[in-house]
């Protein structure tokens, strides 16, 4: 018989998840450590999948989306650098999962959705005077709120659209995923003199954000 899904059964599950996918991988930021281990991932999948919220793997949310998995969420979070007081946009932010963490951590979000379902669920979920909910289009992030200070994208870009990294302010960080034909790797840059060059820094499956593709004949 099936052992139902509980509060406690979700703290042990988030508690292994600390432990055995995020603190073996480089995830050893203590403010992303605390709030990964207290933010109900449970919370931001749908209901029939609450008992893989934890697994190391994606979780499909419908419309075509996905919750990544832990280690791909902790990893850009590790890599963003996010410090308390900071104003950060969150591109693609689904049901809210993201967003919650990096309130938690202290900074000011405006997570971006394009799809009102998502928001719907993201907003039920949690409740933080910190989050600032966008609905349109992905690609165009928060142009009334810029500039920001960090920016994360929430899935694999192929392009990184100029609207988006003109929010950037100058000397702030942006983290995404970047697709490269069947590869897709994170990736980091840090605005200087009005450009943002992409770094890739590691080898992971992030599922793809609509609205980024590149123009026919571009590679990066």
């Amino acid at each position: 018989m099936a052992t139902k899904f509980s509060e406690i059964t979700a703290a042990d599950m988030r508690s292994a998840m600390v432990d055995s996918q995020l603190r073996t991988s480089d995830v050893i930021d203590p403010a992303v450590i605390g709030a990964m281990a207290a933010v109900p991932r449970e919370a931001h999948v749908p209901a029939a999948l609450v008992s893989v919220a934890y697994t190391d793997r994606a979780v499909a949310l419908g419309h075509g989306r996905a919750l990544n998995a832990p280690l791909v969420t902790g990893r850009m979070l590790v890599a963003a650098a996010v410090r308390p007081g900071m104003r950060v946009l969150l591109v693609g932010s689904a049901t809210g999962y993201t967003a919650a963490l990096l309130a938690l951590i202290g900074a000011e979000v405006y997570a971006v959705e394009e799809q009102s379902e998502l928001m719907a669920t993201a907003q039920a979920a949690v409740a933080n005077d910190n989050i600032h909910w966008v609905e349109g289009p992905l690609a165009a992030g928060a142009p009334d709120a810029a500039p920001f200070d960090r920016i994360i994208i929430e899935g694999a870009i192929e392009t990184l659209p100029d609207a988006l990294a003109a929010q950037l302010a100058e000397g702030g960080r942006l983290v995404t995923a970047q697709r490269d034909g069947a590869v897709t790797r994170l990736a980091q840059g840090i605005k200087a003199g009005g450009i943002v060059p992409l770094r890739a820094f590691a080898d992971m499956d992030v599922a793809p954000l609509p609205g980024f593709a590149a123009p026919t004949g571009f590679s990066f």
